[in-house]
């Protein structure tokens, strides 16, 4: 079963935030874009 959440990704200066809508107090601070990714998935 696949289950799909909704990632927000902005940049801030030089850092790279994001967060997961559906999950509250879900969220990353990033150097890279990539980084981001990868660590919302987890």
């Amino acid at each position: 079963m696949n289950i799909e959440y909704t990632a927000v990704i902005k940049q801030d200066e030089n850092w790279w935030l994001g967060w997961i809508e559906e999950i509250p107090n879900v969220n990353c601070q990033e150097k890279t874009y990539e980084e981001l990714k990868d660590t919302l998935k987890i």
